[in-house]
């Protein structure tokens, strides 16, 4: 490993942030942010096992360490439950809860013998900026380096919770205030930050590493429909645009009854959906040609990816859009919103869309639906040339950015 952050004999201790993790542990379904969090963990044991130690905020507000066993048997563990072969850490009432919280207590934070870097991948708990600071005081005044994952609360304020672009407003001064470095999901979300950084009068270094992807662990089940299928991943909120595909499938299912394709919806349904409920819940014409599903494990999830047409994205906003290198490397074509996130997630290989563009949207579907579309064989034979970001590459950038810091 030639990183500077981990060749070098005086290299600094890495102290990871684990609080996202601990603060979910009675979730099964990961977010992208709880998987970041879990590829960082399982990236830096394998590459600076010597100098890495692992911190938490814990949901009872107080920092401190996890003993290195302790976090590798609760990372283990999540891990296990993300893929459907055990049990959530915390799942079975609140027996469960308090032991797992008990098992993950945090300890003291040892003197510091060396530098040291405080590593956070989540926006966990950068809402506090005086907890974050406080976390660096006691972490023997340790340099602080974040990932970026979007600005899009900020943004467009129209697709957050209530209160959700205040509450990511204070999460973005937090880091321009004490963050040494940043570390961006992608060239959109360095941008957006940038003016953050300048208006707290800083010069941090701020560079984009792309998001790695997760391998499916274990055989894919089969993923068999009665008829081709198109899938559409993610949280059902107003952003991702879930309403469009809905009324184009009503359109469909109208045009071709029984021979219209499957529209599989895969993820939680989020906040002020209203009209996509109704769609989905209250309109009989669609229901046949809908599947909608969550809280699936990821195997299931990677063979849902992998038998489909053509993922559908037509999202308004994303600070990365993950789903578009999971389809591609499992040689599913995308269909997504032109979007500059997206455009460098999946570079020239899927079709590229405007989100309003509704007939653009149906015509591509119409002819991804196809045996022998012509459209879908042109992006398969792009993905000759299209290599797959890894989480090796994204570490890497990483231990350099906190090499060059030390």
């Amino acid at each position: 490993m030639n990183s500077a952050a981990g060749g070098r004999a005086d290299a600094p201790e890495i102290v990871l942030d684990l609080s996202r993790l601990v603060s979910r542990v009675r979730h099964r379904t990961p977010t992208g942010v709880d998987r970041c969090e879990m590829a960082y963990a399982r990236e830096l044991i394998a590459r600076v096992p010597e100098r890495l130690s692992f911190g938490v905020m814990h949901p009872t507000r107080r920092y401190g360490r996890l003993s290195g066993p302790v976090a590798r048997a609760f990372l283990n563990a999540t891990q296990a439950a993300w893929d459907g072969d055990r049990p959530a850490p915390a799942e079975g009432g609140w027996p469960a809860l308090g032991r797992t919280l008990w098992a993950v207590r945090p300890r003291p934070v040892p003197p510091a013998r060396s530098r040291r870097i405080f590593l956070q991948s989540s926006p966990h708990h950068l809402h506090r900026r005086d907890a974050t600071a406080g976390i660096l005081r006691s972490e023997g005044g340790a340099r602080f380096v974040c990932l970026l994952h979007d600005l899009i609360p900020h943004q467009f304020p129209e697709y957050a919770r209530p209160g959700g672009a205040a509450l990511h407003r204070r999460r973005m001064r937090t880091v321009a205030a004490l963050a040494d470095a940043a570390i961006a999901n992608s060239d959109a979300t360095r941008d957006a930050f940038m003016p953050w950084l300048r208006a707290a009068g800083r010069e941090a270094p701020v560079v984009t590493a792309l998001l790695g992807l997760d391998a499916p662990r274990g055989p894919l089940p089969p993923a068999t429909r009665p008829r081709p299928y198109f899938l559409c991943l993610g949280t059902i909120e107003p952003r991702k645009n879930h309403l469009l595909l809905l009324h184009l499938w009503r359109r469909l299912a109208e045009e071709m009854g029984e021979a219209c394709p499957l529209l599989v919806i895969v993820g939680r349904r989020g906040w002020e959906n209203e009209q996509v409920v109704d769609m989905l819940e209250r309109c009989p014409a669609i229901t046949p040609h809908i599947e909608e599903r969550a809280g699936l494990p990821d195997r299931e999830v990677a063979a849902l990816i992998a038998g489909a047409r053509a993922l559908l994205l037509p999202s308004f906003a994303e600070g990365y859009g993950l789903p578009v290198p999971e389809a591609l490397v499992a040689g599913t074509p995308v269909i997504a919103s032109d979007l500059p996130a997206l455009r460098q997630a999946g570079g020239g290989v899927p079709d590229y869309l405007d989100p309003l563009d509704g007939l653009g949207w149906m015509a591509a579907i119409r002819d991804y639906a196809r045996a022998n579309s012509p459209r879908r064989a042109a992006q398969l034979g792009r993905l000759g040339g299209w290599r797959a970001p890894d989480w090796g590459g994204h570490i890497e950038t990483v231990l350099d950015v906190i090499g060059a810091l030390a």
